[in-house]
Order: C-alpha cells, then structure tokens, then sequence
C-alpha cells in the first residue's frame, strides 16, 4: 500500500471527508483492520481566504509549495490538494515536488469520459465557475463542454460555500436555492452536474436530484484510492 499525501484543511469539514472516503476504501479493499497510510498537512483556511479575497495566489502558491514539501518530506508517495480552487495552483506546486500530484479535475474528466458525458455543468467557488484552470482543463484534456450559473447564481453558490459550508452549516434554504440553480442548468442541457467544490457534496446529494451529480471528493478519493492499493 502506497502512502497518500493530503494538503487539506481547506475547509476541514471537506477535509474530514476525505480522511473517511479513504479509509473506508481501504477497508472495503483489503478488510479486517486495514486503513489508509495517510500524511496530512492541514493549513488554516482563514488565512487562505484572506489572500483568495485579495487574488494573492503568488502567496497562496508559497503556502501549498511549502506544505507539499513538508507531505513529501514526511514519506508520501503522492500528493492531493483537497479543494477544487487551489488547483489553480497545481503546476506551481507539481514543479516543486517529485512525487506526482493527482489532479482533481482529472478524476472528474476521467469519470465524464467512462459515462460518455459531453456537456456538464460546474458548481464551485466564483473562481473555480469563472476562472479557466478547470474548465479549460476539462475542456483540453476530455473534451467536454462546461456550462456555469449566471451571474446571481454564481454568487449564491460562491457564498453558501464560504459562509455556511465552510464553517458546517448546512441550511435547507440553501439546499433548495443549488437545486434550482441545478434544475436551470439542466433545462440548459446540461447531461451531468459537478460538485466542483469539496463542501457541495455536504449540502446536496444525488437523492435530491435525478441529474446525475459527480461529486469530486469522491472521485479525487477513488483515484487516490486506485493509486494507492493497485
């Protein structure tokens, strides 16, 4: 069994979930008392939030070089970032380390493809929705095309995200507020949504909806887990 590295805390909440999915992949893998060989690295995500307010991402890519080094340093044999946005800061972090960084929206492209997904929808943060690194990632790399909320929609998702999921609140507002975002991308022709933010996946889930919703901590975790174990 290889040894995971995660930078987390990015908010914990998601972090935590992470933690779960992986080890209870190793469980159901391997059985008896077997759980996932785990190095973390867990920032605090107010101060990240400050410099993501005020675009600083020279600093934010200072902060995950240094914490994927301290991962690498500790024996991990690969390297997650567990949040959709700071992968932005992904090639930054990739080109300060050996070991590979498993990039989040690589197992969601991966997943699009096996399903035959062409057209998507992404709900995240506004910079993960309106910025390129992930959609045009999805883009070049599967070929699929990504729709987006409007404008009031971003900011609705954008603000759940930070001040309520973040901190653990998980408001039935809200629940229905992102399921009528996503019924509106749907009628857009939208084939599949994607929770392209580590916390969605606390507030929504495939139960509220018959869209399919990708949820990509679990698909992070999954390819960490294939990583790992084969």
């Amino acid at each position: 069994m290889k040894t995971i590295g995660l930078i987390g805390g990015m908010s914990w909440e998601s972090t935590q979930s992470y933690y779960q999915l992986l080890n209870q992949g190793v469980k159901n893998k391997l059985g008896g008392l077997h759980s996932a060989k785990i190095v973390l690295v867990s920032l605090d995500f107010a101060e990240i939030a400050v410099l993501q307010q005020q675009q600083d991402w020279p600093q934010m890519a200072e902060i995950l070089i240094k914490a994927a080094k301290q991962v690498e340093a500790a024996g991990a044999d690969y390297l997650l970032i567990c949040t959709n946005t700071m992968h932005k800061l992904a090639e930054q972090v990739q080109d300060a380390v050996a070991i590979p960084l498993l990039h989040i929206a690589d197992a969601v492209g991966e997943n699009l493809i096996q399903h035959n997904f062409k057209k998507v929808a992404l709900l995240g943060t506004q910079f993960t929705m309106e910025q390129d690194f992930y959609k045009q990632r999805l883009a070049d790399k599967f070929a699929i095309e990504v729709l987006i909320p409007d404008a009031q929609g971003r900011e609705t998702v954008h603000r759940v995200i930070y001040d309520e999921l973040c901190k653990g609140i998980i408001s039935p507002q809200s629940k229905a507020e992102y399921l009528t975002i996503i019924d509106n991308l749907t009628q857009q022709g939208a084939e599949a949504i994607i929770l392209g933010c580590t916390e969605i996946a606390l507030l929504v889930q495939q139960a509220d909806t018959s869209i399919p919703l990708l949820d990509s901590t679990a698909l992070h975790c999954a390819m960490a887990l294939e990583n790992s174990l084969n």
